[in-house]
């Protein structure tokens, strides 16, 4: 049976820290739900002497949830741990997570202390806490890049005073994979009584390496990782729960695992993502728009013969539907004969050769293909396929010392409608326009506009993320044109017409 590893999510306070996504009591309460269903152990709720709304949002999770362990943060200061206490008041399972700075840079500039104090600090903190809460964790702030002698010192120290859990964070990401996991094994080697506590790993990713120094860490022995949803956190981040999580699952050679339900981890991301308005960046691992992207004509026709060919994780096992095959200028033949047939086109070959070369001409010059471009290459006069899409036929729009205005004319269906609206700018007034001519709510929670090349009449290339409120779907909208309002309510239009298509 493998090894359990412990998840320890620190998304609701390391994650929090983050400028500009700080989240109110009801969104954290939605997200420690989240994360509940998906299955952490622990969920760091927040650091309670810091602010009363902090301690009020680690209060009301204590009620929220009931499986996990909720963990309220602190200083080796005793004010700090009764305040946890008394946050922690109504949780089922608790846990007073204290510490203190070890290496030379926290003991002697930013505390003005010594080695012996802060070994005396960091026991008397745990005893205190223990008074609390029968589940106390200690992190030796810093550890990474402190002297492995003195840390196994601290470690003996704490656990003998009653710590349960032992964090070793790599607080500023410095360590390489291998000297981090030789701390851990250090410490596993030379700290007396260091099995009687689990063993937690905290890794920041300010070179890159935090989910590399985490498994290198698990890798020899611990079993507590500290993580956070889409690898937020302070400056460059923290350790991505995702990528350990399927990393494991993808090495079971390894034999440790977790109780992490991985078809929800897709929902969380994008959860997390949109509550704290911080879009994933494409190319993220496991949950970026691209990880399950192919756009390489060779890649492309390895994956359509066999999936793993190219994957090594099966979409649906972190809760996406399938793989996307992207059409550009470099996909070959089998993308472009895929998706017709998809589209209910089964060409012959001299039919496929005449289309492919079309294809490539188009898709050179428009970046985005669409299925209504391969439907037109196809020779579709039928109107299959567009029945019930929604299109731009005709845009315009009033702004600068006048109320910005807009009239859209859309085909829905066949059939054209017309609306007009204003707002707080040309976008959003014929945003506003189309929102009155569909029958469902949505919002545009991210919105992006790129320059393709240079100058002033550069084709603009526009990406918006939008939420259908009622279903909770989620999809991307993009356009491309040199007139960005054009390209933006084309988006907008794009992404109506994929909402559309998830409910058919």
């Amino acid at each position: 049976m493998a090894d359990k590893l412990f998840i320890f999510d620190t998304t609701l306070r390391d994650g929090e820290q983050v400028p500009g996504c700080q989240l109110n009591t009801i969104e954290k309460i939605e997200v420690a739900r989240a994360l509940e269903a998906l299955g952490v152990d622990v969920i760091e709720a927040g650091f309670p002497v810091s602010s009363p709304g902090d301690f009020n949002s680690v209060r009301e999770l204590s009620k929220a949830v009931t499986w996990p362990t909720i963990c309220a943060l602190t200083r080796a200061v005793e004010k700090d741990i009764e305040v946890a206490a008394d946050a922690l008041k109504y949780a089922r399972k608790k846990r007073i997570h204290t510490g203190i700075g070890v290496s030379e840079y926290h003991i002697y500039n930013k505390l003005k202390s010594d080695p012996e104090e802060i070994l005396e600090r960091a026991v008397a903190a745990v005893k205190y806490a223990r008074r609390f809460v029968d589940d106390v964790e200690f992190y030796a702030e810093d550890a990474g890049r402190a002297d492995n002698a003195f840390l196994a010192r601290v470690v003996e120290a704490v656990v003998r005073a009653g710590a349960t859990v032992v964090n070793i964070p790599d607080t500023t990401g410095y360590c390489l994979p291998g000297e981090y996991g030789a701390k851990i094994k250090y410490l596993m080697e030379h700290a007396d009584g260091i099995h009687k506590a689990v063993i937690s790993t905290h890794c920041h990713n300010d070179l890159g390496m935090a989910t590399a120094n985490t498994l290198a860490g698990v890798l020899n022995g611990a079993r507590q990782v500290e993580v956070t949803i889409n690898g937020i956190g302070e400056r460059a981040g923290n350790t991505s729960l995702e990528e350990v999580v399927m990393t494991l699952r993808c090495h079971k050679d390894i034999d440790i695992d977790t109780d992490i339900n991985t078809q929800r981890i897709i929902e969380v991301s994008r959860m997390v993502s949109n509550l704290m308005n911080m879009p994933v960046q494409p190319n993220k691992a496991i949950v970026g728009r691209n990880a399950f992207a192919h756009s390489s004509g060779i890649h492309q026709d390895g994956v359509l013969k066999n999936r793993e060919t190219y994957e090594i994780i099966d979409p649906k096992d972190v809760g996406l539907e399938d793989s996307a095959i992207v059409l550009t200028a470099r996909s070959g033949r089998a993308a472009l004969k895929h998706r017709l047939e998809l589209l209910g086109f089964v060409p012959e070959q001299d039919e496929l050769d005449k289309i492919y070369a079309e294809f490539l001409k188009l898709a050179d010059k428009k970046k985005d293909i669409r299925d209504e471009d391969l439907l037109q290459l196809a020779g579709d006069t039928t109107g299959r396929g567009t029945q019930g899409k929604i299109r731009v036929k005709r845009l315009q729009v009033l702004s600068g010392t006048v109320i910005p205005a807009a009239v859209v004319v859309l085909d829905i269906g066949g059939t054209e409608f017309t609306a007009s609206a204003t707002g707080n700018g040309p976008v959003d007034a014929a945003v506003t326009a189309i929102k009155s001519l569909i029958d469902r709510k949505v919002i545009i929670q991210e919105f992006l506009i790129q320059a393709m090349t240079k100058g002033s009449d550069d084709v603009g290339r526009v990406h918006v993320q939008i939420h259908q409120v009622d279903t909770h779907h989620v999809v991307h909208g993009f356009a491309a044109n040199t007139d960005v309002v054009r390209a933006a309510v084309e988006a907008f239009v794009d992404g109506l017409n994929k909402l559309m298509n998830k409910e058919e």
